[in-house]
C-alpha cells in the first residue's frame, strides 16, 4: 500500500481575508510543543508507543503492521503556513516520519510564504528532504496583496525564488487568485507574465471564492465595505482571467491535468492526485483528515487542544465516517471530472455497486443532458467537463450529483 501524508501546521501570520481555514494567529511558543505532538502521533499512530491508533473503531484501517509497514511516496506540510516553523522542527517532523514509516522516492513538499523564506531557512529545508515548494504568491501587485490581508509584497517573491533556487530547490510550485479586490485585467495579466518569467514547475490558478466563514465572504453578504469588497470583480471577469491563463499557460508548455493546477512535463503534484484519484492518504496534526477506502477520520480543529490530548496519550480523531456505496459513487464523478483527462465511465459502471444500478442509470440520464447542452464531453465511455466550461465546473458538479 501506497500512502501519502499530510501535515497540518495551522499557523499564520495574519489571517487573510477570504480565508475560512481553521488557521489562526499564536503565540511563537505553541510553535514548538504543536510539532511535538505531531512527532507524537505519527510515532503512535504507526504503533511505536500503542497510545493512540489510527481510527481504531474502523476496520480495515491505515493502522500499520511494523513487519510490514505502508510505504509512504508523498508528503505534504501545509497550513497555514507552516514556513513558520523552525527548519529543525519540519526536519525532525520528516525524520518521524522515516522512522515510523517506509518513505520511498518521496515528493516532498513545504508550504511556504514569500516573506518567511531566507537564505537559512531555505537551506535547511532542503537539508531536511524537502525538494518541493509551494510557494504562496498569489498576485504581484502590493495593492491586490494589501487588499487581501497578505503580509508579503511583489518584491519578497522575487527574492524568496532567489533564494530557494539557490539553495537547490527544482521544483517549486507558485499560485495566483483570480478575482482579488482591485484587480483588473491588466494587473492580472501582469502577474501572469511575471509568473511565466519567473517560470515554476508547477501552476494553481484559483478563483477567488466568498465564503461566508471568511472576512471578506461575511462583509460582503452584509453589503458592507470593508476589506475593499466592493472592488471585487465580477463573476464574468473572474472568468475572463482564468480563461486567459489557460491559454497563456498552454502557449507556455504548461500541461492543464486539473481544473486549478498546470505543470511542466512530469512534475504534477503526486500528493494532490491522491485526493483526485481517491487514494489512501493519513492527515496529522490539528483539523487534518485521513482516508483509507473504507473510512475516513478527522482531527480536532483547535490547535491547543490538540496538542494536550496528545500530550494526555488520547485520540486526537474528532468524527468518523464510514464511506457508503452512494458515496463512492459521487466521489468518482466528483473528484475524477476535475482531472482534464476525466473518468472513464465504464469502470465506475462495473465497480459500482449492484444496489446502486437504478442511481448509475439515472446519472447516466444527466450525463446526456448535459452532453447535449454542451457541459460534458464523452468520447469513447471518456467522460470529461468541457474545456470551455471549467468556469462553471461546480454548477456541473450538482446537476450532475443531484
Amino acid at each position: 500500500m501506497k500512502l501519502g501524508v499530510y501535515i497540518q501546521v495551522p499557523f499564520c501570520q495574519t489571517k487573510c481575508t477570504y480565508c475560512n481555514f481553521h488557521t489562526g494567529v499564536v503565540s511563537r511558543e505553541r510553535y514548538q510543543p504543536y510539532a511535538e505532538a505531531v512527532c507524537r502521533e505519527i510515532r503512535e499512530s504507526a504503533g511505536d508507543a500503542g497510545g493512540i491508533a489510527v481510527a481504531r473503531s474502523v476496520q480495515p484501517t491505515l493502522q500499520i503492521d511494523r513487519s510490514d509497514p505502508a510505504i509512504v511516496d508523498s508528503i505534504y506540510v501545509g497550513g497555514g503556513t507552516p514556513s513558520l516553523l523552525d527548519p529543525t522542527a519540519l526536519a525532525k517532523i520528516l525524520d518521524t516520519l522515516r522512522a515510523s514509516y517506509r518513505v520511498e522516492s518521496p515528493e516532498i513538499t513545504l508550504e511556504a510564504d514569500p516573506e518567511t523564506v531566507s537564505p537559512v531557512k531555505a537551506a535547511a529545508w532542503r537539508e531536511a528532504g524537502f525538494n518541493r515548494i509551494s510557494l504562496g504568491s498569489q498576485s504581484f501587485h502590493d495593492t491586490e496583496l494589501q487588499a487581501a490581508g497578505r503580509m508579503h509584497r511583489r518584491e519578497d517573491i522575487f527574492r524568496a525564488i532567489e533564494l530557494l533556487r539557490a539553495a537547490g530547490v527544482r521544483n517549486i510550485s507558485m499560485d495566483l487568485i483570480a478575482g482579488l479586490p482591485h484587480q483588473t485585467r491588466e494587473s492580472w495579466e501582469d502577474s501572469l507574465s511575471q509568473l511565466l518569467r519567473i517560470a515554476p514547475e508547477h501552476v494553481s490558478i484559483y478563483m477567488l471564492e466568498l465564503d461566508e466563514g471568511s472576512r471578506l465572504g461575511k462583509e460582503s453578504l452584509a453589503g458592507g465595505t470593508r476589506y475593499s469588497v466592493e472592488a471585487i470583480p465580477d463573476d464574468d471577469a473572474q472568468a475572463d482571467f482564468y480563461e486567459s491563463a489557460c491559454e497563456r499557460l498552454a502557449r507556455a508548455g504548461y500541461d492543464h491535468y486539473e481544473i486549478s493546477n498546470w505543470a511542466l512535463p512530469g512534475l504534477r503534484s503526486r500528493h494532490n492526485l491522491k485526493y483526485w484519484h481517491r487514494e489512501p492518504y493519513l492527515g496529522f496534526g490539528a483539523g487534518a483528515h485521513s482516508f483509507d477506502l473504507f473510512s475516513r477520520w478527522a482531527n480536532v480543529h483547535d490547535s491547543a487542544r490538540y496538542a494536550t490530548l496528545i500530550e494526555m496519550g488520547k485520540s486526537p480523531h474528532e468524527q468518523t465516517e464510514f464511506v457508503t456505496p452512494g458515496q463512492v459513487l459521487n466521489e468518482e464523478f466528483f473528484l475524477g471530472l476535475r482531472l482534464l483527462e476525466g473518468v472513464d465511465i465504464r469502470r465506475i459502471e462495473r465497480e459500482c455497486d449492484p444496489a446502486l444500478a437504478d442511481r448509475f442509470a439515472s446519472i447516466r440520464l444527466r450525463i446526456d443532458t448535459l452532453q447535449s447542452l454542451g457541459f460534458l464531453h464523452l468520447d469513447d465511455y471518456q467522460l470529461r467537463i468541457a474545456p470551455e466550461r471549467l468556469t462553471v465546473s461546480n454548477e456541473v458538479f450538482r446537476e450532475l450529483l443531484l
